[in-house]
């Protein structure tokens, strides 16, 4: 099928009147819509509105306003147990404890330094800071859902029970 300048004129004309892609295919017959859009495209008809409207909501006004700073953050600082010899690193001996005191840009930074606990490198006092109890809602690990190959484990054996 060619394009005749009859057809084309009827093409223009149908377009002009609003009729669809689909209808002017249909009308003259022996072409696709896609044929039809392809030809209005490149005789540059007039873009048309699409039938299909969306529902257009009107928009919210933007939030012109700057959300409130966010509070500054101080820097708290670290328990420090009135004890020890604020010795340097390298003034410690291996069984001395290693306990930091102060904050390591000042010039008096040190450690403990008192008698530390055989096998820890920390006096009782800090060692009961640094090494604390397991609380009960701790986080579950890997381990804690493999099969330990009980076979024989009821239902109710096998259920993971958290914050018991």
């Amino acid at each position: 099928m060619s394009w005749t300048d009859e057809r084309v004129s009827l093409l223009k004309k149908l377009w002009g009147e609003g009729k669809t892609a689909a209808e002017i295919a249909s009308t003259l017959g022996g072409v696709t819509r896609n044929a039809v859009i392809g030809k209005a495209h490149r005789l540059k008809l007039s873009n048309r509105m699409s039938p299909i409207q969306t529902n257009k909501k009107p928009k919210a006004p933007a939030n012109t306003s700057t959300p409130p700073p966010a509070p500054k953050r101080t820097r708290t600082k670290s328990v420090d147990i009135p004890r020890g010899k604020g010795l340097s690193l390298l003034d410690l001996k291996p069984s001395q404890c290693r306990w930091p005191s102060g904050d390591p840009r000042d010039d008096d930074f040190g450690f403990c330094g008192e008698s530390g606990v055989p096998g820890l490198p920390y006096c009782e006092e800090h060692a009961k800071i640094a090494y604390q109890a397991a609380r009960n809602n701790r986080v579950l690990k890997a381990e804690d859902f493999e099969d330990k190959g009980r076979s024989d484990a009821s239902e109710d054996e096998q259920k993971i029970v958290v914050n018991q």
